[in-house]
């Protein structure tokens, strides 16, 4: 964070973070907890449950692999068609976790049992009206949208599978952000373990054919994440309403609590979602590009993601702990406290992506091994997308700190739109299209435009972040 974004006189002394929910759910005295300890105590378990989550996904990926580039093709265009319904509307567990954190920090409980119940009936709801259309026209769409006819027979059936797990997905999304925002980061992370190890397996016995298993190809991927997302639902909503209860179910009562409860969670995700909504839009139209070039393009784009998003989630703990502890100490009016969260937390995201950037760039020793069938030009062109994407970590880690944790918590969703719009529509896009499509650069040039794209993000979120006025932030909005 820019020295400039600091108040004027911000206290010298440094400010003792508060543990919260470390007995009781609502404890809000001061304790001795130094402040690395309280952003590991948040960020460890966050980071290592979607380390896990994307390793295991990767093995998936492996799995599909076998059947050759196509397949490979095939999965990740349907993937950025249902990614952007899942993080469009994910924005529904951002806002939540960021209100939660917020009337926790205050310790107003009632007010989180209505607005947690509220919004997982709505994200209920609305997950499945969302993926009915999708899946009635999932054919026509993949075509429309640019898949080669190749990737969309192969990848149609999985596209229909993993769009039904749309309405699981937003209550998972929803109770692993209220969970990590009481205090109980590890029970979204056990979830994930448990979930993640039985997709891998259900995917390897569905796609190849393993025992009692039939041999379904492609589809058996979208089944296996169709039934292991379900599950994880049911498994996060017994840790949230259970025995153990984080969370009361507490339905609001009538137009009046409802309205209290349902208009701060759609002033703030619908602002969320637009800026999601464009992310996803511009990370799907990237791969429209690189279908331009070819199935073997395509193929090497979605290994060089899938394999990024193993190496940059070791930071994305830090996001979370950015809305948890920024969040809970808006709540409790202390603003000084909260600025100072965010800078801590902008400090540790560059120790992250240096490391995990290094673990990321040596993975290219591991491509010969782990898609020996996807072709040796695949694997050339995965090997310099990933160079050029691990050298520019720091830059990613960044903005996903800024853009995903500190300018949300602090309210300013606007430039968390100006930021996405500007570095994916009026630069990374258009230089995609130029330096991919009309001159040799080819992928390495639709590689480099990307690259572009999250250096002309982090200006406008920083510009935007030296703005903030953390002492207009409501405590309750």
């Amino acid at each position: 964070m820019p020295r400039s974004v600091m108040p004027e006189r911000l206290r010298a002394r440094r400010l003792a973070p508060r543990r919260i929910a470390s007995g009781s759910a609502y404890d809000n005295a001061p304790d001795a907890t130094s402040p690395r300890r309280e952003i590991a105590r948040i960020a460890v378990p966050v980071s290592a449950e979607f380390v896990l989550m994307l390793v295991l996904n990767f093995v998936g990926q492996v799995v599909v692999g076998s059947l050759g580039a196509t397949a490979i093709a095939a999965v990740g265009f349907a993937n950025s068609l249902t990614f952007i319904l899942a993080v469009t509307l994910g924005c529904l567990g951002t806002s939540v976790s960021i209100l939660v954190a917020r009337s926790h920090g205050g310790g107003r409980r009632g007010e989180v049992d209505r607005t947690v119940t509220a919004t997982v009936v709505v994200a209920g709801a609305l997950g499945v009206i969302v993926s009915l259309p999708p899946y009635a026209a999932a054919d026509w769409l993949l075509g429309m949208v640019g898949a080669s006819p190749g990737v969309a027979a192969a990848g149609t059936e999985y596209f229909r599978l993993t769009v039904l797990a749309t309405m699981p997905t937003m209550v998972a999304a929803v109770l692993s952000g209220v969970l990590r925002s009481v205090g109980r980061p590890r029970g979204p992370m056990l979830a994930t373990m448990v979930t993640v190890l039985a997709n891998s397996v259900l995917a390897y016995g569905l796609v190849v054919g393993s025992g009692p298993l039939p041999a379904l190809g492609v589809a058996g991927a979208g089944w296996a994440t169709l039934l292991t997302t379900t599950v994880k639902a049911g498994i996060l909503l017994r840790q949230a309403y259970g025995r153990d209860a984080a969370i009361g179910w507490s339905l609001p009562r009538g137009p009046r609590e409802w309205r209290a409860v349902v208009v701060p969670l759609v002033v703030l995700a619908l602002p969320l979602g637009v800026t999601e909504l464009f992310w996803t839009v511009g990370t799907f139209l990237y791969n429209v590009v690189f279908q331009r070039l070819g199935d073997e393009a395509l193929a090497a784009a979605q290994i060089v993601a899938t394999l990024e998003g193993v190496f940059i989630v070791g930071s994305l703990g830090l996001m979370s702990a950015t809305t948890v502890l920024v969040g809970r100490s808006i709540g409790r009016g202390d603003h000084e406290e909260a600025l100072e969260w965010a800078r801590r937390l902008m400090r540790a995201g560059i120790g992250t992506a240096v490391g995990f950037g290094l673990l990321f760039a040596a993975s290219v020793l591991l491509l010969d091994v782990l898609f020996a069938d996807a072709g040796r030009q695949v694997r050339m062109m995965a090997a310099v997308g990933i160079l050029i994407n691990a050298a520019f970590q720091v830059v990613k880690v960044r903005n996903m700190i800024l853009g995903a944790g500190v300018l949300p918590s602090a309210n300013d969703v606007r430039g968390v739109i100006l930021g996405d719009v500007t570095g994916a529509f009026l630069v990374g896009l258009p230089l995609a299209l130029l330096l991919g499509l009309y001159t040799p650069l080819g992928y390495v040039g639709i590689f480099a435009a990307r690259v572009v794209e999250e250096v002309a993000k982090l200006g406008v979120f920083t510009w935007r972040a030296r703005r903030l006025r953390w002492d207009a932030i409501p405590a309750q909005v």
